[in-house]
C-alpha cells in the first residue's frame, strides 16, 4: 500500500500544516478554518472564534434556527473530527478546534448576552474542557471516534452551564 495518503501520514502526524487543513472540507472544519494550526492554546483559540460566529448568527437567525444550527454543528463535528482524527493517525488532536467551537456556541445560547456571564462562562468551559474532570476523562478515553471527540466537550459545556444556573441562583438569591 504505497498511495500519497500513506506515504505523507507520519508527516502530518508530527504537525498538521496549513496544506493538509486546506486538503479537505473535514479537517478545514475540524481545524477551526486554520485557527487550530495556533501553536498555542487552540483549544482556547477555538473558543473564541464561538463569539463571533454565534453573534453573527444571532444578528441573522431566529433564537429557533440558531439552536438548529448548533445542533447541526454538532452533528458535523462528529463526521469532521471522525474524518480528520483518522487522517492525523490522533483520535483528538489539540488543532481539532470544533468541538470547542459547537459545545461553546451552545454555552453561549443559553447564557444572558452579558460580559460578565460571558466571561465566566468562557472560564468555566475553558477549565473543565482542559481538566476533565469525570465522567469527562472517561468518555474522551472510552469513545475513540468523531462522537467521543464532541461528546467530551458537550460534557463541559454541560457542567458549565449546570455553575452558571447555580451563580445565576445565588446571585439572584442575594439580590433579595
Amino acid at each position: 500500500m504505497t498511495s500519497a495518503a500513506t506515504n505523507t501520514l507520519p508527516e502530518v502526524r508530527r504537525r498538521p500544516t496549513l496544506r493538509f487543513v486546506l486538503a479537505n472540507p473535514a479537517h478545514f472544519i475540524a481545524f477551526g478554518f486554520g485557527v487550530g494550526l495556533f501553536p498555542l492554546g487552540p483549544g482556547t483559540l477555538g473558543t473564541v472564534l464561538a463569539f463571533p460566529i454565534y453573534y453573527g448568527l444571532a444578528g441573522i437567525l431566529s433564537s429557533q434556527a440558531l439552536l438548529v444550527f448548533i445542533a447541526a454543528a454538532m452533528l458535523i463535528g462528529v463526521w469532521v473530527c471522525h474524518v480528520t482524527g483518522r487522517n492525523l493517525g490522533v483520535h483528538d488532536h489539540g488543532g481539532m478546534v470544533w468541538d470547542e467551537i459547537a459545545a461553546f456556541m451552545l454555552v453561549l445560547y443559553f447564557i444572558p448576552p452579558q460580559p460578565m456571564w460571558q466571561a465566566l462562562a468562557f472560564l468555566l468551559f475553558r477549565v473543565f474542557d482542559i481538566l476533565k474532570p469525570p465522567p469527562i476523562r472517561r468518555l474522551d478515553q472510552k469513545i475513540r471516534n468523531g462522537f467521543g471527540v464532541m461528546l467530551d466537550d458537550l460534557v463541559a459545556a454541560f457542567y458549565a452551564l449546570l455553575c452558571l444556573a447555580a451563580a445565576q441562583r445565588v446571585y439572584t438569591w442575594s439580590a433579595i
